[in-house]
């Protein structure tokens, strides 16, 4: 496989650099840990029952921050030994496959065996020998289900206190005959007052960047 990467001619090498640049925002928001930011601060928004604050654009740009602080270090390796084979052959796509190990090593830390062992089926008729002859494309699909779980999980546990706490109230509008107010807007400034009590934004970032293997 290096040998057909570095035998490829210039022109074909930018062409696909160009492709792969043009998926790089795709790669950005599945590969990386700015899916399960960006989940759990949707469901946050949601559990919380105020739907147009915080803006979307702030979660989605926290989140975003927020990737670049937990994946610095996975950036930078992909950098460092992205750069000796391009510095050495001046090859660009042998460059890009060495610096994709690094995040193929990210995502299988995060990725559960039973959804690796699925997708590795769907590609091959015999298991690989080793974990390093399984591909990031292969990686990459197990790591978005695996993510997606994740999140949802804590998603759930970040869901139970605001539903406790909206069942609640609507019990006691209820004892109260109070049949026409919504509980959802009685209980916004609750759940509002305890989760800044709590520092529930400090809390969750904080458990969120320390999920991570």
């Amino acid at each position: 496989m290096d040998s057909i990467l570095k035998d490829l001619s210039p022109i074909l090498q930018l062409l696909m650099v160009m492709a792969i640049f043009s998926v790089l925002p795709l790669m950005f928001v599945c590969m990386t840990s700015f899916l399960r930011f960006a989940i759990v601060f949707g469901f946050l928004k949601q559990a919380l029952g105020a739907q147009q604050i915080p803006p979307a654009i702030i979660l989605v740009g926290l989140s975003v921050i927020l990737t670049f602080y937990t994946m610095g270090p996975v950036f930078q390796q992909m950098y460092e030994v992205g750069s000796k084979p391009y510095e050495k052959d001046g090859s660009i796509i042998m460059a890009i496959s060495e610096g994709s190990k690094p995040l193929k090593e990210f995502m299988l830390k995060q990725t559960r065996e039973n959804d690796l062992a699925f997708f590795v089926q769907l590609t091959r008729k015999e298991a690989p020998a080793s974990i390093e002859e399984v591909t990031i494309w292969e990686v990459a699909p197990a790591y978005i289900l695996s993510e997606l779980k994740t999140a949802f999980e804590i998603s759930f546990i970040i869901f139970i206190p605001f539903i406790v706490l909206d069942l609640v109230v609507a019990n006691v509008l209820l004892a109260l005959g109070m049949f026409m107010l919504s509980p959802t807007i009685i209980s916004l400034p609750f759940k509002l007052l305890i989760f800044i009590a709590v520092d529930g934004w400090s809390l969750i970032v904080n458990g969120l960047v320390g999920s991570f293997n």
